[in-house]
């Protein structure tokens, strides 16, 4: 269940966070496309809607929501999805498919559990994970 953008906004409201044109618009273009989108085509999906939208303003836009939850970054592809999640959690996890590029979000429950422990295990000091199974869909299998 992807989040509303107007959820989006009363996140932002409770947590005294801006909540301002570009990054709407920006979260907007991201929940509304069907595949992982990079961040050059959110900006030229975004020319009509801000007034001279620049590199930098998408960037900062897409940096705010995914550290918020709001937004992951595909690492392999470059691009970002909207969490599918609907609440809060620990890393991500995905499902990517090499022939037509679908992505899709899941969660294995215990994978941040076990990660934590071993995390905690190394003394390392993780800032953020991401775990992509590549594969083929059965659409192109």
């Amino acid at each position: 269940m992807i989040m509303a953008v107007s959820q989006a906004e009363q996140f932002c409201n409770e947590k005294g966070l801006r909540y301002t044109e570009p990054r709407a618009a920006v979260l907007s273009v991201i929940q509304k496309s069907k595949k992982p989108i990079g961040a050059y085509d959110v900006l030229a999906q975004l020319g009509d809607r801000l007034d001279n939208p620049k590199p930098p303003t998408i960037y900062r836009a897409i940096e705010f929501w995914m550290g918020h939850g709001f937004v992951h970054k595909i690492e392999s592809l470059n691009a970002f999805v909207a969490c599918e999640a609907g609440h809060a959690h620990k890393g991500s996890q995905f499902i990517v498919c090499d022939g037509c590029g679908a992505v899709e979000e899941i969660h294995l429950c215990h994978l941040p559990e076990a990660l934590d422990k071993k995390i905690t295990e190394s003394q390392f000091d993780m800032t953020r994970w991401s775990a992509e199974i590549h594969g083929l869909c059965v659409k192109c299998s």
